[in-house]
């Protein structure tokens, strides 16, 4: 798709349109769950520039691609338009983030305790977008109480959440990098 023009001034009242054209206020919980979204896609962006070229970072960008598909998904109200092809994720992928999970796991070494997000600069970057991906899972959550949202969406972002986890983790693990565990510095 080329874009000819960038602004259109249809915003300038605070509304914004939906797949299938409805027009809705840019404060809806809608909007809060795609924006969050493409949060973390732009805070995925940045893990990507940090990263050297290699399978995290190809993952990585395909991630971000499924998260347009994401955002599609929850640009559309479901009751009044029919999901476009582009609102699907494609066929296996939570279980190709899950395998993803699972081979990271099996380098890692076992570690007791709560992880502080830190270590290395990329590392770091990792856990946020973790949060950041916690918490578009949190408005989509918000917005499946009073909206139609396909399932495998939520799943989704569950995982992607648990994989920039271990990310992290694997991260700091190939730079030699000890990772701060909490402690508990209370009473």
């Amino acid at each position: 798709m080329k874009i000819t023009k960038v602004y259109t001034r249809g915003g300038d009242m605070g509304k914004t349109s939906l797949v299938g054209g409805q027009r809705v206020s840019k404060a809806s919980e809608r909007l809060e769950a795609y924006g969050t979204v493409d949060e973390l896609s732009s805070h995925l962006g940045l893990l990507v520039s940090l990263l050297p070229d290699g399978d995290d970072k190809a993952m990585i960008m395909r991630i971000q691609n499924c998260l347009f598909n994401v955002c599609t998904n929850l640009a559309t109200n479901q009751d009044q338009t029919v999901l476009s092809p582009s609102a699907y994720l494609p066929e296996g992928e939570i279980e190709m983030v899950e395998h993803q999970i699972d081979d990271i796991m099996k380098l890692l070494p076992e570690k007791q305790g709560f992880v502080l997000p830190g270590g290395t600069r990329e590392a770091a970057q990792a856990h946020v977008c973790r949060t950041v991906c916690r918490r578009a899972e949190r408005r989509i959550v918000a917005l499946s109480e009073v909206a139609k949202i396909s399932p495998e969406i939520l799943q989704y972002v569950n995982r992607l959440s648990d994989y920039l986890f271990v990310l992290a983790k694997k991260i700091n693990f190939n730079a030699n990098q000890s990772e701060i565990v909490w402690q508990n510095v209370g009473r």
